[in-house]
């Protein structure tokens, strides 16, 4: 993911690329220009309006307070983060007025497909999410999904009715749980970014599906952030506000 916004950052005639942060890089350099394994070293010498940010719930912290320090925006695609980390952040971005985003996906159709899950689940009383990713990924659920049903659930307003076997013989079989949405996570090579929400009702089904196919499908939801963060003074979680999606 790095390297796929470096290369939609290189394209793109308003922006210029100025280096890498990677905290365990062994190389000095990548695509001509220079990598720092220390966030706040390498923020100080590029001097970037913007970072991007796709690393792991353990480096992200690290690199937020580093860029707020130095008064440089956030764009963030890191899952797994904490409500804690959430808050701090959107404490700090307010209190030295610096935009920030942070999104569980930046597909523009997967937005949509969390939009209009959240709309269908005034409307049915089950539903349950299948997501599937490569065998690389290393959290499950993904953080679409989580963020998919965190959204249905407060869009209803009370938990779904989920079914719950009599007997199961291979425990974890139904899945996890959140709100009463049962979410399945499939890891298999061959795949990149796919999500389907099932919602349930009598004598129907209503299916809301989701494929990445390539990496670079998240890249048009990135630039977007880019550019939008520098008007925002705070911080923003999902794209749905910059895309003028109302729940």
């Amino acid at each position: 993911m790095g390297r796929e916004s470096a290369r939609a950052v290189r394209s793109s005639a308003d922006m210029e690329l100025t280096g890498f942060l990677d905290g365990l890089a062994t190389a000095s350099e990548l695509e001509g220009l220079a990598v720092y394994r220390s966030a706040a070293d390498g923020l100080a010498a590029m001097n970037p309006d913007v970072v991007i940010d796709f690393t792991n719930a353990a480096w992200t912290p690290v690199l937020a307070e580093a860029a707020l320090e130095k008064g440089v925006r956030l764009v963030i695609g890191t899952t797994g983060l904490d409500q804690a980390f959430l808050e701090r952040l959107g404490r700090d971005c307010a209190r030295r007025r610096l935009g920030a985003v942070v999104a569980p996906n930046f597909a523009l159709g997967a937005v949509l497909m969390m939009h209009f899950a959240r709309q269908a689940a005034k409307f049915f009383d089950s539903a349950e999410i299948i997501e599937l990713h490569h065998d690389g990924k290393a959290d499950a659920p993904s953080g679409t999904a989580k963020a998919t049903a965190e959204g249905m659930v407060a869009a209803r307003g009370r938990p779904f009715v989920r079914n719950v076997p009599d007997r199961e013989p291979l425990p974890g079989s139904r899945g996890a749980e959140l709100g009463g949405v049962t979410i399945h996570a499939v890891r298999l090579p061959g795949l990149v970014a796919h999500q389907e929400v099932i919602f349930g009702g009598t004598g129907q089904t209503l299916t809301i599906r989701h494929d990445s196919t390539g990496r670079d499908s998240f890249m048009p939801g990135v630039l977007l952030a880019v550019r939008r963060v520098m008007e925002l003074d705070r911080l923003v979680v999902g794209l749905e506000e910059l895309l003028g999606l109302a729940s």
